[in-house]
């Protein structure tokens, strides 16, 4: 197998030319969102400068130009999962609208009182809310994986009881986003679909780190998005089932989703389409496939060998410190890479503080997870009380008492006198008031 070479790739990423106070920038967020190379920024550019057009409908060369481009970004995308039919590539704005699709195309559909989805406590917020809010809907009921602790694993000792006839829906992360552990799809999809239930795979850490293949996973739908794989932002892929797609109502109207529109009635083109309605990203969607040939181009194998080697460095490193404790595996087997740890008396905001103090203004990119999941970083009892990881940017809420206040806009809501940073497992506590703006 060959190896990185990681100052050809480095010198791809034009945003990685930038220094601050003579330093070059290091960017540790990429879980969070990836910086893009050339050879996507070039793509995304040329697109707009020579084939810029709507798709479908123009009887001129730009048109037709533009819906090659994007139905060609749709077979790319196809090959690169592993998928036979181009037409099980719905185009997203990313994982979280191809979960909402899903719960709200099937699970409107399908689900009724009585009937059970199973979710993991480790998932991202935009892997439970929607359930939730379908639950609420449908009158079903949501039921949870616990994670075993510090380890990080899937407690799946009580997956006979968790897994009955009244469970339709199995809806779990492949690659956690904070854990990093990298969950047995197969093994809970083929549980799921003994009794009849679906599995959905929320695969928005796993498809940019390693290869992943639909059909050997064995789920019926699967999410992911371009931005954290070298993409653009604003384009993700739900890739589902042909049958299950034929048989989904649209997600939203308008636009290319539609066969006929008569005034009393209309019918729906066959899937992908039907659930791309209005005018779609095209560029971005081009530019996605170009991140895929990207990847492909340095070697999917090669690049998670790279990551695996510097995951058990990491680990070996972190292992050696006074009072730190790792969270998820301990070992690169059966983990993406993440390293998240729990520094004693010290909490993610802090961290994120301490981590980039002796660097530039910019820091190593990092942030704290806690508002992109769920019990494994917010309340995990009996486990780790707050996970601090390498993606340590603080988060902070609003309160609402100064947009009224000061008759301000939703900007100013963010931006108000008395910010509270929340921190995973602790209490919020109050930031220094800004200077006065102006008159009150």
């Amino acid at each position: 197998m060959k190896t990185l070479d990681v100052d050809a790739i480095r010198r791809d990423f034009p945003i990685l030319e930038r220094t601050f106070d003579g330093k070059p920038l290091v960017y540790l967020d990429s879980a969070n969102t990836s910086q893009k190379p050339r050879q996507v920024l070039d793509k995304v550019q040329e697109f707009y400068e020579r084939h810029n057009a709507n798709l479908y409908r123009g009887i001129y060369a730009l048109a037709e130009e533009a819906t090659e481009m994007f139905e060609g970004a749709r077979v790319t995308i196809a090959s690169f999962l592993g998928a036979a039919d181009p037409s099980t590539i719905v185009f997203t704005r990313g994982t979280t609208e191809s979960v909402n699709l899903v719960a709200h195309a099937w699970g409107r559909k399908f689900l009724r009182p009585g009937d059970e989805i199973l979710l993991t406590e480790m998932e991202h917020h935009s892997n439970i809310v929607p359930w939730q809010l379908l639950c609420e809907r449908t009158g079903a009921t949501l039921r949870w994986f616990k994670v075993t602790g510090w380890d990080g694993q899937l407690d799946l000792s009580a997956i006979g009881d968790l897994i009955t006839e009244r469970t339709k829906l199995v809806a779990l992360v492949h690659q956690s986003n904070v854990l990093g552990t990298v969950n047995p799809v197969r093994e809970i999809t083929d549980r799921a679909h003994a009794v009849g239930a679906l599995v959905l795979a929320d695969a928005a850490q796993s498809v940019p780190h390693m290869p992943v293949d639909v059909t050997a996973l064995g789920v019926d739908f699967l999410g992911f998005t371009g931005h954290k794989m070298c993409g653009p932002t604003g384009i993700g892929v739900l890739w589902g089932r042909r049958e299950l797609l034929d048989e989904m109502p649209p997600f939203l109207g308008g636009g290319e989703m539609i066969e006929t529109v008569w005034m009393e009635r209309s019918t729906y083109a066959p899937p992908p389409h039907k659930f791309e309605a209005g005018t779609m990203p095209i560029a971005q969607a081009v530019g996605l496939a170009a991140a895929m040939d990207y990847l492909n181009e340095i070697g999917r194998d090669v690049i998670h060998a790279h990551e695996q080697q510097l995951l058990g460095h990491a680990l070996t490193k972190l292992a050696d410190i006074d009072g730190l404790r790792i969270l998820g595996p301990m070992t690169p087997e059966g983990r993406g890479p993440r390293s998240p740890s729990r520094l004693t008396a010290c909490t993610p905001t802090t961290s994120a503080r301490s981590s980039t103090s002796s660097a530039s203004p910019s820091g190593p990119g990092t942030t704290a997870p806690g508002r992109c999941t769920g019990r494994s970083a917010s309340s995990p009892a009996p486990g780790p009380r707050s996970t601090c990881t390498t993606r340590l940017t603080r988060w902070t809420r609003w309160p609402r008492e100064y947009a009224r206040r000061s008759g301000s806009s939703r900007w100013r809501e963010r931006r108000g006198d008395a910010a509270r940073v929340a921190v995973p497992g602790d209490h919020p506590r109050s930031l220094p008031a800004p200077a006065p703006q102006g008159p009150a």
